[in-house]
């Protein structure tokens, strides 16, 4: 009898290893979602780390304990102590956090579609991406479109796949990269006026996203101008901010985002070939959202130049 009851105790003290060794693995793997869909994730991702791995620890003793000097040793009930009851009160603590801090957007009673153009691979995260990810948790379908694998700027051969990257880390639906010839897009706006119209046939938008006129990348101002007349029959079009608009840019349509500005900046912390830009930085995200927050009086927020903004176009958007 005495054998079967220490048979148990090794196979539950190791079964309490693997599934805090587990919980240690799956979130290290998670940790991106953890941040999409949990406001102040970082907190819960490092307490969950260091739960688990302490309460894994102190497993691994306590089985150390009984395989060497029994179940009875003098420091079993001890181990025991610290190994189950605190355990059971952190993992509460954890499913409380979950419930009571996850990102819970009210549905969208009218879907839209939404179209996302920009130049670059980082440009649609660098400039909108916490209103991005807060459309597609609203229920709207987003589609985007990029107009160079970035080659000017970076690394060709790995920003398409940071962009795609991105784009599933925030939802989209679909992401076209094309390969149109960085820093010369003004030479090339026909062409990108047959994509971006293409596009348009085939998504059939409520909402165009696309770079401001007021920039200074010539890249950004062609996009731009290529866009309007791809977009001509386009009911509503707006004009993201990008680090490079200069200070004509006058947004007047705001978009509160306050739950999703860990979820931006680890949506531009994809683009890992650009991570030395100075407006890559997490400091300058906070500070132009708190910025733009301020002036729709919010928390934090992402502003829009409207080129032309139609109300049952853009719905609760």
């Amino acid at each position: 009898m005495q054998i079967t009851i220490f048979g148990v105790e090794i196979v539950g003290h190791l079964a309490l290893i693997i599934a805090f060794i587990a919980m240690l693995v799956y979130t290290i793997l998670s940790r991106r979602q953890i941040i999409r869909y949990v406001p102040s994730s970082r907190i819960l991702y490092w307490f969950i780390l260091a739960l688990s791995g302490m309460f894994a620890a102190v497993g691994a003793i306590r089985l150390f304990f009984m395989l060497t000097h029994g179940v009875s040793a003098g420091m079993s009930p001890l181990m025991d102590l610290l190994a189950e009851y605190p355990s059971v009160v952190a993992q509460t603590i954890i499913i409380i956090y979950l419930i009571a801090n996850k990102i819970v957007s009210e549905r969208s009673f009218r879907p839209l579609r939404i179209l996302a153009i920009g130049a670059h691979p980082d440009d649609l995260e660098i400039a909108a991406g916490a209103t991005l990810a807060r459309v597609i948790d609203r229920g709207h379908e987003l589609f985007g479109l990029i107009m160079t694998h970035g080659a000017q700027g970076g690394n060709a051969g790995v920003r398409p796949t940071e962009a795609r990257a991105g784009g599933k880390f925030l939802g989209f639906s679909q992401l076209k990269i094309m390969d149109f010839k960085d820093t010369c897009l003004a030479e090339q706006t026909n062409e990108m006026v047959q994509v971006i119209e293409k596009m348009i046939r085939e998504v059939d938008p409520d909402i165009i996203l696309t770079h401001s006129i007021h920039d200074v990348h010539q890249d950004h101002q062609a996009v731009h101008e290529a866009t309007l007349r791809a977009g001509r029959t386009q009911s509503t079009i707006l004009c993201y901010e990008s680090p490079s608009v200069t200070a004509e840019f006058l947004p007047t349509f705001y978009v509160g985002v306050s739950d999703y500005v860990q979820v931006k900046i680890e949506s531009v912390r994809t683009h890992w070939d650009q991570r030395d830009k100075p407006y890559m930085k997490e400091e300058q995200i906070r500070g132009k959202l708190a910025f733009r927050g301020g002036q729709a009086k919010v928390g934090y927020a992402e502003g829009f130049e409207v080129v032309r903004m139609l109300s049952s176009g853009i719905g609760d958007f």
